[in-house]
């Protein structure tokens, strides 16, 4: 990441993007290279395995005590993961720098889910195919889910179910709720799970759960009204 003057020979300052959220990108900046707003900024990215350089410009500056108190504000309401230091961004529902049992190809790049339900969500949140390597809760028998869009293109296990077993998330979803967001081989499978708690477990066909993730994760990217 470079931000760049309109001025000739202005020295340019490398910054580093920390975190995506829709069209916002946040990018790093040493201490005392932070550019000014309306700057021009630009890095490349990857695009089906083409390099794209993408132009941006600076629209809000926050200081570093500044980022620190967001980061805190944020993983207080539950959007975001931070590591142990809570210095560093860990994960950003569906995503997760951590290597969970939910590995997603997307665009040539294997990234890992939170919980199943965030695995099905990445397809339809980005109209992108992806390609999803789980294992089954139970029996840890491989599970690959194919995917284009909101489109479920196949499964193995032909049968997978996805069970959710509701409880309270302590502040942090991702450390409690998600790790009971699972994919199970079957049907058989999926109600014997069911039984150890069904007051609070719930089953979903794989179609129904596709929908469930959409319908929760897709208003994230859409733009607030004016």
């Amino acid at each position: 990441m470079t931000m760049t003057e309109p001025t000739t020979g202005t020295e340019l300052k490398d910054g580093r993007i920390v975190g995506i959220a829709g069209p916002v990108v946040d990018v790093e900046f040493p201490r005392g290279a932070l550019p000014e707003l309306n700057s021009a900024v630009e890095f490349d990215i990857e695009l089906e395995g083409e390099t794209v350089t993408v132009l941006a410009e600076v629209a809000q500056q926050l200081g570093h005590d500044d980022v620190d108190a967001a980061l805190a504000r944020l993983a207080a309401d539950d959007l975001i993961v931070l590591t142990p230091d809570r210095r560093d961004i860990a994960g950003a529902y569906p995503f997760t720098a951590e290597e969970r049992v939910h590995a997603v190809l997307v665009n040539g790049h294997t990234v890992h889910a939170m919980c199943a339900l965030d695995a099905l969500a990445i397809a339809p949140m980005f109209e992108t195919a992806t390609r999803i390597d789980s294992r089954c809760h139970v029996t840890g028998s491989p599970v690959e889910i194919h995917m284009q869009g909101t489109e479920l293109l196949s499964a193995r296990p032909g049968d997978v179910h996805v069970g959710i077993h509701w409880q309270g998330t302590s502040g942090c979803a991702a450390q409690s709720l998600c790790m009971e967001m699972v994919f199970l081989a079957d049907a058989e499978t999926a109600q014997g799970w069911q039984q150890q708690d069904s007051d609070n477990i719930d089953l979903y066909e794989l179609p129904d759960a596709v929908n469930f993730a959409a319908a929760y994760f897709r208003p994230l990217l859409e733009d607030a009204p004016a």
